[in-house]
Parts: C-alpha cells; structure tokens; sequence
C-alpha cells in the first residue's frame, strides 16, 4: 500500500507522487481517475479494487511552475554524487563554495558544488585560481522539468516514462 502512484493533471501533466493508499482515496471519492493498472488488485471483503501505478485527477489544478529547491541533497544530485574537483564517488560528500563566503560568495546554485573530503580541505578557505583547481564542469541551476523531478522513481517504474517526456 505504500508504492508510488504517478498523479498527473487534467492535462496529462506530472504533478506529485503518493502512496497508492492515496490514490485509492482520491479514486474512491470520485476525485481521479485510473490510467495505469500494472500492479494488480487489492481485494477487500466485497470488492476488488485496481492498485493504480499512474492515477489522472478529474479536475484541473493550476499552480505556478516548480523550481528546483536549493539544498544540499539537490546540489548532490545535480552534480551526480561526484566530487567536481576531482570526479571521484564519495559515500561522505561535502558541499563547498567556489568563491568562499568570507570573499563575498553567495548562497546560490552558482557559487555551491559537491566536494569530497579531501579536496574541499585542500581548498579550504581559498579561491580556485589560487590553488590552480578547476572544476569538472561549471554549477548550473537545474531545470524543473518532469524528468528531472521523477526520474529517480521512474527508473523502478517504467510505465511511468511516456507520461515525464515532455513536460
């Protein structure tokens, strides 16, 4: 009862993730309506009910467009769990500031990026054109798109891929 269900706008459009205990509810209450059953059926005492895998809400829900939130998971991610200075996986990331705070440097996607122990001690408190460092890649702020906001969970659940591209 507690897999991922897809929950998409009128128009087609990824919205959230929820449980299928949810799902179930908003179907139930006549809110959403079943678009991917792969997952079976829950059988109660007098009904069989569909387990939805990707569930489309009734009516139209107008929000403003997602952004990506500024945290350190996200900036993780965003560099695909590698040290940019060096490129090494590390279990124990840290997050460091391209032009240290103490010289001005923001909090901002710009000026943050993944860093292993070891190379974010040798840079410490230092710019990179002191240290003749260089960074793998330049920080971006990563786009909101669906791919982005759901691809972790859609690699497990495949029927969810045409509904992402796209948006």
């Amino acid at each position: 009862m507690n897999e991922p269900v897809l929950v998409l706008n009128r128009n087609f459009e990824p919205l959230h993730v929820c449980n299928t205990r949810r799902a179930i509810g908003l179907m139930l209450v006549g809110k959403a309506e079943i678009v991917e059953n792969g997952r079976g059926y829950i059988h109660t005492v007098n009904t069989r009910l569909p387990r939805p895998s990707v569930i489309r809400l009734i009516y139209m829900i107008k929000r403003p467009r997602p952004h990506v939130k500024l945290s350190k998971r996200e900036i993780f991610r965003r560099d695909e769990f590698r040290c940019q200075y060096c490129g090494e996986e590390h279990p124990r990331l840290t997050v460091d500031h391209i032009v240290p705070r103490r010289l001005g440097g923001a909090y901002s996607w710009d000026n943050l990026v993944a860093a292993c122990p070891a190379c974010n001690r040798h840079k410490g408190g230092r710019s990179l054109s002191e240290l003749h460092m260089r960074l793998i890649r330049p920080p971006f702020e990563p786009s909101a798109s669906a791919r982005y906001l759901f691809g972790r969970q859609a690699r497990a659940y495949h029927e969810w891929t045409r509904y992402l591209e796209g948006w």
